[in-house]
């Protein structure tokens, strides 16, 4: 399959970042850190439990050393991938891990259909391939199945793409929606408010999609 170009309604320019340097570098250092509040945590939480299925098979993409799933819920499998095995090795929701550097390789190591749900949790404004990514996510899940992409106001500028800090929350969420439009593969796309009601702390904002039913080989 040729690779998928990333056309307008993306700007010139809009996947350069501050810190050109290699990603490996700026992730060489576990970072044992909570990237947003907990009350946007619980917020993630939430979404998990109402999105990915009990006892299916869930990839944490883009992870850490936490994944923020419910913890009364069991998964028959929960894969992570991410840029720093300390920190992947420290996740004791995970069965098994990738490190991968998806801005070099947006190929996911998983065969088609394999997953039952998959998150993205504060991660998504660091793709300099995101429709690639998502297009590679929409192969290794189940037809149906679910993707979670949550964000907030927070990020390291240095590592974020232009676009992202171009523009504001909604803008942020139109840019999601954009990347999942533009993969191609994606239905039922829809984006959420789930900013906890608080008059200080971290808002939280989603963009979940379903994977498209995939046409048999002819």
């Amino acid at each position: 399959m040729p690779e998928k170009e990333q056309q307008p309604p993306f700007p010139r320019g809009g996947f350069r970042r501050q810190d050109e340097s290699p990603d490996e570098e700026f992730y060489r250092f576990p970072r044992f850190v909570a990237h947003i509040d907990e009350h946007a945590i619980a917020a993630v939480t939430q979404l998990y439990r109402e999105y990915f299925p009990e006892g299916g098979a869930v990839l944490d993409l883009m992870g850490s050393w936490i994944s923020h799933l419910p913890p009364e819920t069991e998964y028959c499998r929960v894969a992570g991938l991410g840029m720093n095995e300390e920190e992947l090795q420290g996740n004791p929701r995970l069965d098994d891990y990738a490190v991968q550097n998806l801005n070099t390789n947006p190929q996911l190591p998983y065969g088609d259909d394999k997953f039952d749900g998959c998150g993205i949790c504060v991660s998504v404004d660091y793709l300099t391939r995101p429709v690639e990514v998502l297009h590679e996510v929409g192969r290794v899940l189940k037809p149906g199945a679910p993707i979670v992409i949550t964000f907030s106001n927070r990020c390291f500028p240095e590592k974020a793409v232009s676009a992202w800090l171009r523009t504001d929350d909604r803008g942020h969420v139109e840019i999601v929606e954009n990347y999942l439009h533009e993969a191609g593969n994606w239905e039922d796309i829809d984006a959420l408010d789930r900013s906890p009601r608080r008059m200080f702390g971290d808002p939280l904002y989603a963009v979940v999609a379903r994977a498209v039913q995939r046409s048999a080989e002819p």
